[in-house]
């Protein structure tokens, strides 16, 4: 399942243009895709359900319905839209386990996104980004990328007391046991982050199929040799995916790659044309 789109919001004193694209592949070893995304102005998120528990991939589309309900298309939303959708996520994939559900038959799955948000008049229009699980948002400036989420895991949690390393965690035999998710609690703590909207950025969001198949170092290399002139046929988001099929692809795969650029109206753009998507 892949989708490129492009799509520019006009705010009352500028505009921001997004180009996008994203990408989910059921990988080489899985039977169901429980991954799922939202690449639609002004939300992108990725969604990973809980392998091995009830209706993973259901409870993966029913987070990107909720957004879908809460968040308007093609206008900046607020803070607290996002906020109310996240909890309202939760709310319904909680509603797909049952009273007595526990371990593998309580519904969940994890969500990682951005959204394109007005905080108000003193603060000013911002990308907010938020996380609960270890799906990831990344930032890329064409030349470093950032790991802006922190992961919601047990081997977090060891790199963080100083138990294991980074790398040491990536190879973890518990490195796919989350400390947080959508639906398995009665609410939900997400963490998020503002960035000033100005100028251009960019970001990755991915679920840990990706990444275990695939080193930042590895995903940096790859964004950098994109060869978008030569090759328009195939976004960031498709060739991040074959990337990590290639390499194996033992998990469900999904990439979400937006780029925007924040400048006044009839302002020549440069950002990348021939990147975009818009799909779940």
């Amino acid at each position: 399942m892949a989708s490129q789109s492009e799509s520019e919001l006009v705010l009352p004193a500028n505009r921001v243009r997004f180009v996008f694209s994203a990408r989910s592949d059921v990988g080489r070893e899985r039977k169901v895709n429980e991954d799922s995304f939202l690449a639609q102005a002004p939300v992108f998120l990725v969604a990973d359900g809980m392998g091995g528990h009830a209706q993973g991939d259901v409870a993966s589309q029913t987070v990107v319905r909720v957004f879908e309900e809460h968040i308007a298309c093609d206008a900046p939303s607020t803070p607290e839209r996002v906020l109310d959708a996240i909890h309202s996520s939760n709310d319904a994939v909680r509603d797909l386990s049952a009273v007595d559900d526990y371990g593998t038959a309580v519904s969940g799955t994890t969500l990682s996104g951005i959204a394109f948000v007005d905080a108000g008049d003193d603060v000013g229009f911002h990308w907010m980004a938020f996380n609960v699980g270890d799906s990831r948002v990344y930032t890329w400036d064409g030349h470093t990328l950032a790991q802006l989420s922190v992961d919601h895991s047990a081997v977090q949690e060891m790199v963080d007391a100083g138990l294991i390393s980074r790398d040491e965690a990536e190879q973890h035999p518990e490195r796919n046991v989350i400390t947080r998710a959508i639906g398995t609690d009665e609410s939900v703590d997400a963490d998020v982050w503002l960035l000033p909207a100005s100028g251009r950025h960019a970001f990755l969001i991915c679920s840990d199929g990706l990444t275990k198949e695939l080193g930042a170092a590895e995903i940096a290399r790859i964004l950098a040799s994109y060869a978008g002139d030569s090759l328009p046929s195939r976004s960031r988001a498709d060739v991040l995916v074959d990337a990590a099929l290639a390499r194996g692809g033992h998990d469900n795969v999904t990439v979400v790659y937006v780029e925007s650029e924040l400048g006044k109206p009839g302002q020549d753009d440069t950002a990348d044309t021939n990147e975009a998507a818009s799909h779940r």
